[in-house]
């Protein structure tokens, strides 16, 4: 059952309406439904189809003001580069060592994993325990690279990596309702923006069906798609 703050929030929002992004966030921001600062996040249905690998979408996008939430960062690399990572600010730096730990004590006290291309073929021994996590390293997404200082610092600063789900679905945090309206905006602005520019040449009628917007533990609230899609090409 609702509790009393969800219903009180629902209670406000038209299910027939199709809200700017500027009144839904202000909407989530006025009324949050929980104790903790809530994560807001963005729901984008395409008109794809991810089973084609050209429509199979995904990328990164860093958000213009972070997204409220401390990422612990693994790097795996070797030699200079792991003085390199730890004066960017890694959390947890190492090489074989730190594979070995994954293989035999599935540790896994990190949220992001940046690797160096030359122990890829090591990293790839713990795929089947990462893989599945969404935390094997992707040189697509920039998670695979010798500019560790450049990969921590993205990350640290607010990087997300989005993808489409198997319902053709981009789920996407934008921020904490602490942010505000007018900085959750720019944020769903930002990754709007990301997954239009990343629009397959294949991908026929609106490529953006649907947006929605919600809180962790509040109703979500339909978007204005046509107006989304200005935003997105803005």
């Amino acid at each position: 059952m609702a509790g009393k703050k969800y219903r009180a929030i629902a209670e406000k929002i038209d299910a027939e309406k199709r809200y700017s992004l500027e009144e839904a966030m202000g909407l989530l921001a006025q009324h949050p439904s929980a104790k903790f600062d809530e994560t807001v996040e963005l729901a984008v249905r395409l008109s794809v189809d991810p089973r084609q690998a050209d429509q199979n979408i995904r990328g990164t996008v860093v958000m213009p003001h972070g997204t409220g939430r401390a990422v612990r960062v693994l790097v795996l690399a070797k030699g200079d580069k792991e003085r390199e990572a730890r004066d960017a600010g890694a959390d947890f730096v190492g090489g074989e060592d730190l594979i070995k730990k994954i293989q035999e004590e599935n540790w896994l006290d990190f949220e992001r994993v940046i690797a160096t291309p030359d122990i890829m073929g090591a990293v790839g021994r713990i795929g089947k325990i990462l893989g599945p996590r969404g935390l094997m390293p992707n040189p697509k997404v920039g998670t695979v690279t010798f500019d560790v200082a450049k990969a921590v610092g993205e990350v640290k600063a607010g990087k997300v990596d989005y993808r489409v789900d198997k319902a053709g679905v981009v789920h996407a945090p934008v921020g904490k309702l602490s942010f505000g309206d007018k900085k959750l905006v720019e944020n769903a602005q930002t990754l709007l923006t990301a997954i239009a520019r990343a629009k397959p040449a294949s991908a026929k009628g609106n490529y953006i069906k649907s947006v929605a917007v919600s809180s962790t533990m509040g109703p979500g609230i339909k978007i204005d798609t046509a107006a989304a899609r200005t935003l997105a090409a803005a």
